[in-house]
């Protein structure tokens, strides 16, 4: 079976796949590595140094080449590969969801696009370093609508930037007819702004026109932006609970043991400093645009373009992305022992 022809059955393949591969590997991107022949490893292998590794896109493969391999310019079990290492470094729900992600380029030519430009198999593949023997490796899956980037030691992983998207928001057509795939993101985030009495709200809402794109784009580094919204400690307990939910949405594409300590250190910041801001319409339909922001992290989420059919979603670590901290902590470890 081919990538342009992803379903939820092969979803399942890939998820029992990745089970059974589980009991017979100890390294997914190793095996991957084995597997290319030398042309496609010149492509796919470069140094952590290389000035790409923190050069990063959403836009469609087409339009913004990376550094790397096409997956369509993988065999049939090179891509399954690819797809069991993505497995190993995300949650089973992130999983699924990335797969329903790259489906959407099919959905889009069923919708009458140009099947040249929407491709599902112009998603690209990048590893810096060499896992089999360096301590300080990263790796990168990118193309339309997903920029999703590991920095990895033998102690820490990080996992951002990271960007995922859906165009279209809502399927209009097709067997997939009616799914939202970043739903969670969409809806906890109004049910949050519905549950504000009037003074919250003229907190919260801080631009009654929405922004067009995520403010931070594709910036390498990126700094807090102007605080906006309501403060954690300015909602109810039940409106906190509700914020710590939505942020558990994005954080649940991670493994779970990365997510819970990663919801633990937010915890351990200054956690009533931490805004939720509005931006646009308050109601589905029209074009809205939120972001969380706290000491070490930005999340921003928007949907308006294509009549407000198409959302943008990003988490950015202040410190952290492209595993700053992690090479960080990593060299003085290192310079320790």
């Amino acid at each position: 079976m081919k990538i342009n022809k992803i379903t939820f059955a092969l979803i399942l393949m890939l998820s029992l796949a990745v089970a059974a591969f589980t009991y017979t590997s100890k390294s997914p991107v190793t095996d991957f590595l084995q597997s290319l022949d030398q042309e496609q490893l010149e492509k796919v292998q470069m140094s952590f140094d290389d000035k790409s590794r923190d050069i990063w896109h959403f836009l469609p493969g087409k339009m913004w080449p990376r550094k790397g391999i096409w997956l369509k310019d993988l065999t049939q079990q090179q891509k399954e590969l690819v797809f069991i290492l993505l497995h190993d470094h995300v949650s089973e729900a992130g999983f699924k969801k990335i797969l329903g992600i790259i489906d959407l380029e099919n959905v889009l030519v069923e919708m009458g696009q140009d099947k040249g430009f929407r491709d599902p198999d112009k998603f690209f593949v990048a590893i810096y370093g060499d896992p089999s023997k360096d301590k300080l490796w990263a790796w990168s899956f990118e193309g339309h609508h997903l920029s999703l980037n590991f920095t990895i030691t033998d102690k820490h992983v990080s996992m951002t930037p990271r960007f995922i998207g859906a165009n279209p928001a809502t399927i209009p057509v097709g067997k997939r007819k009616g799914e939202r795939p970043l739903e969670a993101e969409e809806d906890i985030a109004f049910e949050l702004l519905n549950s504000m009495d009037s003074n919250q709200r003229v907190k919260t809402i801080f631009s009654n026109r929405s922004y067009f794109e995520i403010v931070t784009s594709n910036a390498t580094e990126v700094g807090p932006l102007r605080p906006v919204g309501i403060k954690y400690s300015e909602l109810k307990k039940d409106q906190q609970d509700h914020l710590l939910k939505l942020i558990q949405v994005y954080l649940s594409a991670m493994p779970e043991d990365i997510a819970a300590k990663r919801m633990k250190e937010i915890e351990q910041e200054k956690l009533a400093e931490i805004r939720f801001g509005w931006a646009g319409a308050t109601e589905m339909g029209k074009g809205h645009y939120y972001r969380i922001q706290g000491k070490s992290f930005l999340i921003e989420f928007d949907n308006t373009i294509s009549s407000a059919n198409h959302i943008h979603t990003v988490w950015r670590d202040f410190d952290g992305d492209f595993g700053n901290d992690v090479i960080r902590k990593h060299y003085l470890e290192s310079s320790h022992n």
